[in-house]
């Protein structure tokens, strides 16, 4: 149980549904064709990076590092630090994210892959 809640379980697995919730989601929104599959990765990619940066930072305030202590860093040193953390977590989510997206044409209608 200690892995589930104090491990790396429990954020890998929101992460992964992230990434395959995220392009799903666009592809709602996105008509159909190559060019919005191509915009669909892409913004994927920019809200992946963003919700895996402000996840890690949610996790370090909910561990116990208060707001003050990190704004005693500065702004700059914690987008970078949090943004480091948010690309290494690219490594959980980029691969998912890319399977949905490319699984993606397999549901269109109208546009033909």
């Amino acid at each position: 149980m200690n892995l589930i809640v104090d491990g790396l379980f429990l954020p890998a697995a929101c992460l992964a549904l992230l990434a395959w919730l995220v392009p799903k989601l666009l592809s709602m929104v996105l008509p159909e064709g190559v060019r919005p599959l191509m915009i669909n990765a892409l913004l994927s990619t920019v809200i992946l990076f963003a919700l895996s940066t402000g996840f890690f930072s949610l996790l370090y305030v909910w561990k116990g590092v208060g707001w003050d202590e990190l704004a005693g860093f500065g702004a700059f040193a914690n987008i970078v630090f949090f943004g480091k953390l948010g690309l290494i977590a690219g490594l959980i989510w980029a691969p998912i994210m890319v399977l949905t997206v490319a699984n993606l044409p397999r549901s269109w209608v109208r546009a033909v892959w």
